[in-house]
């Protein structure tokens, strides 16, 4: 019989004071020439560290007794923090994670991208560091997740639970209370449906054995007042699915879209599914400057609204539209900055991955009445073709904005044969915009860099950098 390998113990590091703030949001401390990084600690603070991963060069840990708290913490707001998985910079003051955020973009681009750069603009923070989101997504568990607290006080708790998932675990599900990311009458409908389903004697979902009725709850809230609620559940239940939908309406008269879908998949997507309007219209709105872009159950639209329009509004001005360019719009997803921009420019070419975003794109041109848009769906580095140059011109301006691995080397390459003007890179990950910005130096030199904060009490930073174009040289 083979014996079970034991499990290895790492040390204790007692009394190590943190260092620094670097990537994802974790700290930096160090001990005997070795980097350790912590998470759910604050620059200054005095600590020691259980080690629970070590190589050669760094080790992870994590925080197991504080000695001393540092002078950048404040205490957090919300009662999950900790626990939940979400806004896990609530013990940082905004200011802090603020600088923090810009040195993040800052260290990026200086390291990786080793391009010249200008001094940087500071960092446009959010008016509002909570209830900021436009959509959330709530899983029910038949097994939530209890804290030690809950687990050592010998009573009694509900076990199904309707929330969201604890970090690392795809079968545990923290039962939220009051969560602080969406505005009102968010928490209250989340509650009301959880309450309306524990009346019942329906199973909350199981995703160990993948069994179970209730599955999912998206919420999303516009700018413009419209409210969409869908409900997901694992099989066509008619009674108790008209139930809790009227229940809703009844109780909240503010919804205009209320919505479900039956999954009886082994996973939670839901975009190849068919969504089934209760109540209501099929979709709601968003509003940038008088252009309204309709928001479905399966569309993406920034999640932040407020901050949205601050970041497209930079794009705008870094892109310098007089009227008569042509410009490309990489990675559009449902065309927001393309449909943002169409009246500054002469024509915009759009161009996505996904055919249901492209679809939503121009709607979004439709509806607004915007002629001089045209999109295509597709692989970015087969779409963005000679052909395709041949046939709408060589743009003045590309502007991209790709998702978190950055852009394709044949897009890069691509970029750097049309040779464009100016290209306007904003991105959601400045370490993949760095390296993409050292590809582009040998035609483009870095005009502006502007970081922008969508998500307050992340670590999470958009950053915005304006290329322009080197002469030819024969």
């Amino acid at each position: 019989m083979r014996k079970q390998k034991k499990k290895q113990k790492f040390e204790l590091i007692e009394q190590i004071r943190i260092e620094e703030m670097v990537a994802e949001g974790k700290c930096l401390a160090r001990h005997n020439n070795m980097v350790i990084f912590v998470g759910g600690v604050a620059p200054g603070d005095v600590v020691d560290i259980q080690v629970t991963k070590k190589k050669k060069s760094f080790m992870e840990g994590r925080a197991v007794q504080f000695h001393s708290y540092s002078d950048l913490r404040v205490e957090p707001f919300c009662e999950h923090f900790g626990v939940c998985g979400g806004c896990k910079w609530q013990h940082l003051s905004y200011d802090t994670q603020l600088h923090y955020k810009q040195k993040q973009v800052q260290d990026n681009l200086e390291r990786i991208g080793k391009v010249t750069l200008p001094p940087f603009d500071p960092i446009l923070g959010n008016d509002r560091d909570r209830y900021y989101r436009n959509k959330l997504e709530f899983t029910f568990s038949w097994n939530g997740w209890l804290t030690n607290e809950q687990i050592n006080s010998g009573q009694e708790f509900e076990r199904r639970a309707l929330g969201f998932h604890i970090p690392g675990r795809f079968d545990k599900i923290l039962d939220i209370k009051r969560c602080y990311l969406q505005p009102d009458p968010s928490n209250a409908i989340r509650l009301a449906v959880r309450d309306y389903a524990l009346a019942l004697d329906l199973p909350f979902y199981d995703a160990v054995k993948q069994e179970g009725f209730w599955r999912n709850l998206v919420i999303r809230t516009a700018n413009t007042g419209d409210l969409m609620v869908l409900l997901l559940v694992k099989w066509d239940e008619p009674e108790v699915i008209s139930g809790v939908l009227d229940m809703l309406h009844e109780r909240f008269p503010e919804i205009t879209s209320l919505q479900y879908v039956v999954n009886p998949k082994l996973n939670d997507t839901y975009h190849d599914q068919e969504v089934i309007c209760y109540k209501g219209s099929p979709y709601i709105h968003e509003d940038m400057e008088g252009i309204r872009f309709r928001v479905g159950p399966k569309s993406f639209y920034q999640t932040n609204s407020e901050q949205a329009y601050e970041l497209y509004r930079l794009t705008r001005e870094f892109a310098g539209l007089t009227g008569s360019e042509l410009v490309y719009d990489l990675y559009t997803g449902a065309g927001t900055i393309a449909n943002f921009v169409a009246k500054q420019c002469r024509q915009v070419i759009g161009i996505e991955y996904v055919p249901s975003a492209i679809e939503d794109a121009r709607i979004n041109s439709e509806i607004n009445s915007i002629t001089n848009t045209t999109f295509y769906a597709g692989d970015m580095k087969d779409i963005l073709s000679d052909e395709l140059i041949a046939r709408h011109g060589r743009p003045d301006v590309v502007i991209t904005d790709p998702p978190r691995a950055g852009m394709h080397p044949d897009v890069v390459e691509k970029l750097l044969q049309v040779h464009a003007d100016r290209i306007v890179y904003v991105s959601c990950n400045p370490a993949t915009q760095a390296r993409d910005l050292e590809l582009l130096s040998d035609k483009y030199d870095v005009l502006r860099v502007q970081p922008v904060d969508m998500f307050p009490q992340t670590h999470h930073v958009e950053n915005i950098v304006l290329l322009k174009a080197k002469p030819f040289t024969s």
